[in-house]
């Protein structure tokens, strides 16, 4: 695809505009310590995963989700028999998680800055998009303190990303699928559904991966991956040269 051809960038936001699962990994491995009575790290990570799945059509993604999850794999593997100031911890861990400053990675906002003022004037009706999943004000406030909000044209936070939520994204932007780049770090909610519909994708692994975010991924002639964040502008997709 060539360059001219993309209308429309859309950014995945948590552990690809900034750090996120690095931070809920710490609350995990603390739940792991505490479980060490009763089960191993091993079990204990299987558990927590048990009880993340079977809470997900209920409680979505989020730091809100993932702290009652903590709580309620912590008090059934202890057989409630965990202290009373080890749940408090583990309630305070998460509460912070919900603070989370939203710090850009590197090379983050000195790229969205060089594609708003290099990219976009190239074509009329160009967009650059935040398109992520999470709990909405949680995910508004890390955009917010991020400080890269006004570098997009448009915000888009919602439950799950698939291919039907991709597809009504295009409709909202006017756009056709084939029009649209991808950019994110989980290749089962960022790049396999972009790419089933017809779209173009950058995957930028992160050095942690959620488990309930963990998937077979695959070649394809519309996908790059990379790895960093800056070389989105050194891509056939951009096509930047002066930046590789």
């Amino acid at each position: 695809m060539e360059p001219q051809h993309i209308k429309a960038i859309v950014f995945d936001a948590d552990d690809t505009l900034w750090d996120c699962q690095s931070h809920f990994e710490v609350v995990e491995n603390q739940l792991y310590d505490l479980l060490q009575p009763w089960c191993n790290r091993e079990q204990a990570a299987h558990e927590l995963f048990l009880t993340e799945h079977a809470n997900m059509a209920a409680l979505g993604y989020g730091s809100k989700a993932f702290t009652l999850s903590i709580l309620q794999t912590a008090l059934r593997v202890s057989r409630r028999e965990m202290p009373q100031h080890h749940i408090e911890e583990l309630l305070m861990a998460g509460e912070r998680l919900s603070q989370l400053p939203g710090t850009p990675l590197a090379g983050v906002r000195e790229t969205l800055q060089t594609l708003r003022h290099r990219w976009l004037p190239q074509q009329e009706g160009r967009q650059l998009v935040v398109f992520t999943k999470g709990e909405l004000l949680e995910q508004e406030y890390k955009l917010n303190r991020s400080g890269l909000l006004p570098l997009f044209d448009h915000s888009v936070i919602l439950s799950n990303k698939d291919e039907e939520a991709y597809l009504q994204l295009c409709n909202q932007l006017g756009i056709k699928p084939s029009e649209m780049l991808a950019v994110g770090n989980s290749f089962k909610s960022d790049i396999a559904p972009a790419l089933h519909i017809g779209a173009s994708a950058i995957h930028i692994p992160f050095h942690v991966v959620w488990q309930l975010e963990r998937s077979e991924e695959f070649d394809h002639e519309r996908m790059v991956k990379i790895a960093c964040f800056q070389e989105i502008l050194a891509t056939k997709f951009v096509g930047f040269n002066d930046f590789q």
